[in-house]
């Protein structure tokens, strides 16, 4: 049985459909279905059981699992990088995951987990290579110290360990995302919704929706996780990016152009995000094209293309 975690969020239920597309469905989705709105994204996929998120650990730690797992995609988090309660953002992303990774490095069990390039903070260089990074929110912080943390296992792993820093990810599957969607998804229901879209302003030396990110498109980032658990011989921790920076501005006219009409509009630069935000990220790839994942990514515009008539349809 393979083990999802996060299995009703964007990624972990894009990867389940990832895996049924391969003929998998011998699947234990876990999550936490308090936002019960999630469950949308479960029932447009095949899988065996379901169990939250608390029972599953508790159940490993109590040795009373009893379900024979062949690997873990852990992709189960909390991912708001404007969640400022340390102590709730350790227990969830880091102390879960250490005692999810041990429990499979002492079976055996290939783990293949969710980093992220938030864990570069403002650097402009990133690199997977280069183990000093400076994070800019603790989201970012409890990636960065799970990262830190499985570093000297990779050293001779007994088992496949895949640690996958996205970028950022855009795609179906994310409306329950809420503020931390993509800004795909919160322009498409803007042009939707009021006919226009609207992006920041300038800051630090970028003009007016000229901040750039390394934008990929989720079943990218489904083909990298099935490569590596298609190829149990690979590990280490890798940038799962496209390696080309765009601006915002490239994502809006895009929409604009798909949508036949409306109006682009630049708000101010948000207070609370000064010196938290990441105005430009752009993933180094070359370790991952030099493990062995020789797949094009989607263009942006494809991408979006794709994910607009997906939008219109579903949503």
């Amino acid at each position: 049985m393979i083990v999802v975690t996060g299995a009703a969020g964007f990624i972990g239920s894009n990867i389940i459909k990832g895996l049924n597309a391969r003929g998998i469905h011998d699947i234990l989705a876990v999550d936490d279905l308090s936002d019960g709105k999630k469950f949308k994204n479960l029932a447009v996929v095949h899988y065996k059981d379901y169990m939250d998120h608390q029972t599953f650990l508790t159940s490993i730690v109590n040795g009373t699992f009893k379900h024979s797992i062949s690997a873990v995609f852990h992709q189960g988090a909390c991912s708001d990088t404007t969640e400022w309660n340390g102590r709730y953002m350790m227990e969830n992303n880091y102390e879960y995951s250490k005692v999810l990774f041990h429990h499979c490095l002492s079976l055996h069990i290939p783990f293949i987990y969710a980093s992220s390039a938030a864990i570069y903070g403002g650097n402009s260089q990133f690199d997977d290579q280069d183990w000093q990074q400076l994070p800019l929110n603790v989201y970012g912080y409890s990636k960065w110290k799970f990262d830190q943390y499985i570093k000297p296992y990779l050293n001779d792993p007994s088992s496949q360990i895949v640690g996958l820093r996205y970028f950022n990810v855009y795609g179906p599957h994310e409306n329950h995302k809420g503020k931390m969607a993509s800004v795909a998804f919160h322009l498409m229901n803007q042009l939707r919704d009021h006919n226009e879209v609207k992006l920041f302003e300038g800051h630090e030396g970028y003009g007016n929706g000229e901040q750039q990110r390394d934008f990929i498109f989720v079943e990218d980032v489904v083909k990298v996780n099935l490569w590596f658990y298609e190829n149990p011989n690979k590990h280490g921790i890798f940038n799962c990016g496209t390696g080309q920076a765009r601006p915002f501005n490239a994502i809006a006219n895009k929409l604009l152009e798909l949508h036949g009409q409306g109006e682009l509009k630049y708000i101010p630069f948000p207070d609370h995000l000064k010196g938290a935000y990441q105005s430009h990220t752009q993933a180094n790839i070359h370790a991952l094209r030099q493990v062995g994942f020789t797949e094009a990514f989607t263009s942006l515009e494809q991408g979006l293309e794709n994910y607009y008539q997906w939008f219109h349809t579903h949503w």
